[in-house]
């Protein structure tokens, strides 16, 4: 692996692993997170793993890739971090039968989710959540939406420009695009995220963006931060 200077800094003896957009790609991230132990087994580090939301969605396996996250730790010696993204809320208000969700849900690749389950779309939302494994849902409604670590703040989408961190608006954290992408502004924190596909991590002096599309033959990119510099690994 490669390394360059990075943005933001880590606090020493520490490593970071970030994953961008799952959307699915359960046998990748499987392999990625193998990557992840054979580094920290060669180089030793106390390391947290922090996934940026959507597992699910759009992808082969969804229901492959909340069952390896919810069984606990994937990389051994390596605390875990999974935050939601907005294709879980989608999932959830999904299942819960809310309207604007469910439209979304299935137009936004939730058909996908559904037949990694082996659920029926015209089935219905009451079906679905009834079919639904209880221990993958109370999973998805525990994530939290934020994570900072040194210089670093994590979130699916990114912040809204000029409003403090602790007031940032949940629809921001999951949702947001051009106002936080087009931004220059010094945020006071480095944002790492998801959310924006693009064909490469984008590494800029205010963020750092990790979709790069997996579901739909990108890479599944994991940046890895440490001192002050990054390395990217991919699955």
């Amino acid at each position: 692996m490669i390394f360059a200077p990075a943005p933001g800094r880590v606090p020493a003896g520490q490593r970071l692993y970030a994953i961008g957009d799952i959307h699915g790609c359960a046998e990748r991230l499987r392999a990625l997170h193998g990557r992840i132990a054979a580094d920290l087994a060669a180089r030793p580090a106390q390391a947290v793993l922090i996934h940026l939301g959507d597992y699910v969605d759009k992808g082969p396996d969804p229901a492959g890739v909340l069952a390896h996250l919810v069984a606990g730790d994937p990389v051994p010696g390596c605390a875990t971090v999974s935050l939601a993204g907005n294709h879980e809320h989608l999932l959830l208000g999904a299942l819960a039968g809310e309207p604007l969700a469910l439209a979304d849900f299935l137009a936004w690749g939730g058909r996908e989710t559904l037949a990694s389950y082996g659920m029926d779309p015209a089935a219905g939302p009451a079906a679905w959540a009834a079919a639904f494994p209880p221990a993958h849902r109370d999973w998805l409604e525990q994530r939290p939406l934020t994570h900072r670590i040194g210089g670093y703040f994590f979130a699916h989408a990114g912040i809204r420009p000029g409003i403090a961190l602790h007031d940032q608006d949940p629809r921001d954290l999951t949702g947001i695009r051009q106002s936080f992408l087009a931004s220059e502004a010094d945020h006071g924190v480095v944002v790492v995220h998801g959310h924006t596909a693009a064909l490469n991590v984008t590494i800029r002096a205010n963020r750092i963006g990790l979709d790069t599309a997996a579901w739909s033959g990108g890479a599944l990119s994991c940046a890895v931060l440490e001192d002050d510099r990054i390395g990217i690994l991919a699955g």
